[in-house]
């Protein structure tokens, strides 16, 4: 009781400290010294969700607003364009739609960068044009979660602005300061953009800290003023009826003790040590006790440096912590930064294992094969040939839509769209391009071509090209000049072409979203790969108490006579995505799966 006595008047002090920005404290609060003692961690709690929930039976759709549809013609996508498409959505079985962030920025990670938590970007609207697309989701029984982008701030946040002003500003320990250290930066650690993660200001003399671009400076998660606020920004969007939040980089909070060098070893993957701060867990259960608890929510963490062994200790529901979290172990398993390495299906199939097991008995996972900072799916684990991407996406679709998880589905990824025809440096937009541009290729480490070869393949500009929502010029996304080129092969992608195409990307993903719902047990079901080091086929069973189904996916360019392992045989083919010759007899035990035929069966 005192603890929540104690949280409750730090909370007041940040709202009457709201009016002149940040309060005095009576104490400095620094990594690794916490100013006021969290609650002990908890292993058990009272009623986890380990059993169904809205949430593990919806399927999400992530819009990346400013590539999606410009209502006004002023080339960005905008809220009025999101309303305008919720018909769109709703007919394609969505439940829940994930907006990314729509806050107020100075825009130099595309909107990572807030700087004001309540209010809207003037390039997407405004907050009656929230409220407005808020309500007409309801009014199609669509829930909406949006970011939440609480590592750091912009450097034009109110905070920081006061907090670099001088050494003992009120906002000072809002962020992480240091002094440097042998006439450098007070340690080694690397920014993700490309350079120091410290940035000198010639105000004070002193650095502070930033993960991301020298324009994001990190938030001082110890001091409890900066967590009252995020919890109380967090009750603000609750109360308008969002129905939760998608965290960004959240277990990046918490930060070393001490902040020591990273070894050598770690230097080239600094995530693994920056989502593993002593304190993040006591943060995550502080804001579920806090905020998340008191509403009907859904929390999902992007878990960027997480571990197999360490993902249960954020979504066990017992903890309380969080609902779910991303592994980026499926979409970065050819990847080592911006390089692009060759995978197997083998690979591909234990790496959807290892997921699996981390849900456990009583946590939950996500299902996903792109977003806003990774390629387009059927151009990443497809074929995006012409006569090949069509049946390529939908297999993609029925391994998505199936798996003990929730399904996050990215904009334009239920067309099929792929990967942009990039040629030069002069073709992105991307802040990480330009960081990794100077430190690798200015620099003399990477010949221009090699960098540009692989980042071909793994930008996340390539899925922030602009929807196609017709072979209208731009594909339908702008009357004007769109922000970021809209992918030549629009007028062969579109939506226009593939609504009322009973053969089309889109309609598969309807069939399966409408197919999961029916079945349970292909959302809560045990999930077995049957064949883990099958090099050419991913087959797997999903079964709920006496009701047993598999799915198979051929994942070459030719035909495979599949022999069922363990005396498996075919009761009924449920769904195929188009490229079977012949649906399977009953009591089969040998498939013909056709170049890249994707079936359900029940057994």
């Amino acid at each position: 009781m005192l603890q929540i006595i104690g949280f409750r008047k730090t909370l007041l002090s940040a709202l009457v400290g709201a009016l002149g920005i940040c309060q005095t404290m009576g104490a400095t609060a620094e990594p690794g010294v916490a100013t006021e003692k969290l609650a002990p961690m908890k292993q058990t709690t009272k009623a986890p969700v380990s059993g169904p929930a809205w949430w593990k039976e919806a399927v999400v759709y992530q819009i990346y607003p400013r590539s999606f549809n410009d209502s006004n013609g002023d080339g960005v996508g905008d809220l009025n364009g999101i309303t305008a498409k919720l018909d769109y959505l709703q007919t394609l079985g969505v439940d829940v739609i994930w907006l990314s962030p729509h806050f107020d920025s100075p825009n130099a990670d595309n909107g990572y960068d807030i700087r004001d938590y309540r209010k809207v970007m003037a390039e997407f609207g405004s907050m009656d044009d929230f409220d407005r697309m808020l309500a007409e989701m309801k009014k199609r029984g669509m829930r909406l979660i949006i970011d939440l982008v609480v590592n750091h701030t912009s450097d034009e946040h109110r905070w920081f602005v006061e907090s670099r002003k001088s050494k003992d500003n009120p906002c000072r320990d809002y962020y992480i300061w240091r002094d440097g250290k042998d006439g450098g930066a007070p340690n080694n650690y690397p920014s993700f953009f490309g350079g120091s993660a410290w940035e000198k200001d010639e105000a004070t003399g002193q650095y502070y800290l930033h993960y991301f671009a020298k324009k994001q400076p990190d938030l001082n998660w110890e001091n409890p003023k900066v967590r009252a606020e995020v919890y109380d920004t967090m009750r603000f969007w609750l109360d308008k009826g969002v129905s939760g939040f998608r965290m960004d980089v959240i277990p990046f909070i918490s930060k070393q003790d001490g902040l020591p060098d990273l070894p050598a070893d770690r230097l080239g993957h600094p995530e693994f040590v920056y989502s593993n701060g002593p304190r993040v867990h006591q943060f995550l259960q502080e804001m579920n006790r806090e905020v998340l608890s008191h509403y009907d929510t859904m929390s999902v963490g992007e878990a960027f440096g997480v571990t197999f062994e360490q993902a249960s200790l954020f979504t066990d529901a017992r903890r309380q912590e969080l609902n779910m979290i991303f592994h980026f172990d499926i979409v970065r398993l050819d990847r080592d930064g911006w390089r692009k390495k060759d995978w197997t299906l083998p690979q591909l199939k234990a790496a959807y294992v290892q997921i699996d097991r981390t849900g456990g008995a009583h946590g939950w996972n996500t299902s996903f094969l792109s977003n806003h900072d990774n390629p387009r799916a059927v151009s990443h684990f497809g074929d995006d040939s012409p006569e090949w991407r069509t049946v390529s996406a939908k297999a993609l679709a029925t391994l998505m839509l199936t798996q003990r998880a929730t399904p996050f589905l990215f904009q334009g990824d239920e067309l099929g769209m792929t990967n942009y025809p990039f040629r030069g440096l002069e073709d992105y937009d991307d802040i990480e391009v330009k960081g990794d541009w100077h430190d690798f290729v200015e620099s003399g480490k990477v010949p221009a071509e090699e960098y540009l070869s692989d980042l071909r393949q793994t930008s996340r500009d390539n899925a922030r090209t602009p929807m196609q929502w017709s072979s209208a010029p731009n594909g339908g996304f702008t009357t004007g000049k769109p922000w970021l080129a809209v992918n030549p092969n629009y007028a062969q992608i579109n939506a226009a072409t593939q609504v009322d195409d009973p053969a089309s990307v889109y309609n598969h993903h309807r069939r399966l979203m409408a197919l999961r719902q029916q079945i349970p047990a292909l959302i809560y079901g045990e999930y077995r790969d049957i064949d883990p080091n099958n090099p050419k086929v991913f087959a797997y069973t999903r079964i709920q108490g006496d009701k047993r189904y598999l799915v198979a996916i051929n994942f070459t360019h030719e035909t495979v006579a599949y022999t069922l392992p363990d005396g498996l045989k075919v009761a009924a083919t449920l769904l195929d995505n188009g490229a079977a010759q012949q649906p399977a007899q009953p009591g089969a035990t040998q498939l013909s799966l056709q170049p890249w035929q994707a079936t359900i069966y029940e057994l």
